[in-house]
């Protein structure tokens, strides 16, 4: 088998080619009229449709040509695990599975059209199952990671209002230790092979739950997930992705990014609770017809993925090596300096999408219940997306790094102030600015234009009474409160212990002159 990966993403997005020799003795197909019709939306040929909804559109869609023959005999659903564990779905499979699940939801927990649900599972069957089970009910799709402590669980709950949650049995714990402040939660779910009080179980509904279930009709622009993205600043901000931007918005991404067709199986390795997991385990693979396949790993494990030879271009399109490509449609992609004007070639600025006069369907709706961010994303014509580049004479855009204080450690987006909150409340912590640090294990792709490992690095300066604590065992101590008190994956691997932090004249800290320092931009 030959494997691709876009080698410039953090986290392997992978193409299994010529299954064929796997599942049967078909030959590779055509692009499919699916995926042509739905990138010519993209291409702006066709117009927007003024319904739409990806279970019925789209996954229905190749569930009768399967039933017709005119599909490959490989699964659209296969998944294992490190125990020798197998499922495998066709589409007509995954249709009925995940009518169940849209009935569960419904009936037995009572949800309605435009209610939200809160699903922290690892990369389980079931995820996938519920995911397409909110579609086919409009209710809206909130995943989180499955790192996500009590702390981080009650935030969200508060935040999104959502009405029910679904978790397995290593997380609900957490979930009910934070119930006396959950006003809004009517229902939790268990994934599990056993049962537990006070939650519905899911396996056990599925033996006794109805296949029958109609799909409702859904607006292209209505609502259809949230996901919580960290910022550098505040909690983190709930961002809304509608039906179309999604369900339709990845086809071009599928046909000449992955050059996917029904004939393919796509391997992502992205954690269930971000957004790569949605567009590179579901919306991009399915909307080619192609199986999505899972490899169930609770850690990360180098040499089952290293197993294969990765390598991928963008298709029909010439490539520079460390680039990030040209825009994609219908994306506007220019380079633009703080008052919105576009820069000369060459010249670094802020990567920005166009957004006036018409708004892309594909990119997401809003910050939702946050006006001060939606307006400070916005500059002139455009949507800033905080990233800083440089596009060449023909086009092709350059990252030179985040323009905010964001850290990407091995695919992880993680906000400065969620850390340095958590380490404020250890009384040896007097002050703390938090920021990214070069490493060797962890990557990012920065202005080098090459993997540059970063991680996440505190400065602290400590209160009065820990000044003569043993250093060494005191970042161990800090590192563990930090773990306790938000999601692992967040944790300082650096720590150093400083007098004081760099401040503007009205005392701001300036993460930025630290981040600097580290990479050695001074």
């Amino acid at each position: 088998m030959r494997t691709f990966v876009k080698s410039w993403i953090p986290q392997c997005l992978q193409i299994l080619k010529s299954p064929c020799r796997v599942f049967s003795g078909c030959n590779r197909l055509l692009t499919s009229q699916i995926i042509s019709y739905y990138d010519s939306i993209n291409q702006c040929k066709k117009e927007l449709p003024q319904y739409f909804n990806f279970a019925s559109d789209v996954l229905d869609e190749w569930s009768q040509l399967e039933k017709d023959g005119k599909r490959p005999a490989n699964p659209a659903f296969w998944w294992v695990n490190d125990e020798g564990e197998e499922v495998k779905w066709s589409f007509e499979e995954l249709g009925f599975l995940s009518r169940k699940a849209a009935n569960i939801l419904t009936e037995t927990c009572g949800l309605q059209r435009g209610d939200r649900v809160i699903t922290v599972l690892p990369r389980v069957p079931e995820w996938w199952l519920l995911t397409v089970a909110c579609m086919r009910t409009g209710i809206v799709f909130v995943p989180g990671t499955s790192q996500l402590t009590a702390k981080d669980i009650l935030y969200r709950l508060q935040a999104s209002k959502a009405k029910c949650l679904i978790t397995n049995d290593v997380l609900a714990p957490a979930v009910e230790s934070i119930m006396p402040d959950c006003q809004f939660l009517k229902s939790k779910i268990i994934v599990a092979k056993g049962s537990r009080d006070g939650w519905l179980n899911l396996k056990e509904l599925f033996a006794v739950t109805s296949a029958d279930h109609t799909c409702v009709k859904t607006r292209s622009q209505d609502p259809m997930m949230i996901y919580f993205t960290s910022g550098s600043t505040g909690s983190p901000k709930m961002v809304v992705q509608s039906h179309s931007s999604y369900g339709i918005g990845f086809a071009t991404t599928a046909r000449y990014w992955m050059n996917l067709t029904p004939s393919d199986i796509m391997w992502n390795t992205s954690d269930t609770g971000w957004v790569k997991a949605s567009w590179g385990s579901v919306f991009a693979p399915w909307i080619s017809g192609s199986c999505v396949f899972v490899h169930h790993m609770p850690q990360f494990k180098p040499g089952v993925i290293a197993k294969v030879t990765i390598c991928a271009n963008m298709k029909g399109v010439e490539t520079k090596p460390g680039s990030v490509g040209k825009a994609v449609p219908p994306y506007d992609v220019q380079i633009i300096d703080d008052h919105g004007a576009i820069l000369p070639t060459g010249e670094e600025g802020n990567i920005a999408v166009r957004i006036l006069p018409t708004r892309p369907f594909c990119l997401f709706s809003e910050y939702l219940d946050n006006p001060e961010k939606n307006a400070a994303s916005v500059c002139g014509n455009f949507y800033v997306t905080g990233d800083r580049g440089i596009m060449d004479e023909e086009g092709y855009v350059w990252f030179v790094g985040r323009a905010d204080d964001v850290i990407n450690s091995a695919g992880y987006r993680i906000g400065p102030f969620e850390v340095e909150s958590a380490l404020i409340q250890h009384p040896a912590v007097s002050e703390s600015a938090v920021v990214s640090s070069p490493d060797p294990v962890r990557g990012e792709l920065m202005e080098a234009l090459t993997f540059v490992a970063q991680v996440v690095k505190a400065f602290i300066v400590l209160a009065p009474a820990y000044e003569s604590h043993d250093p060494e065992k005191l970042t161990h101590e800090l590192q563990q409160h930090v773990k306790k008190v938000t999601a692992p994956y967040k944790y300082p691997r650096k720590v150093e212990f400083v007098q004081d932090l760099p401040k503007t004249a009205t005392g701001k800290i300036q993460r930025k002159v630290l981040r600097n320092k580290e990479w050695g931009r001074v």
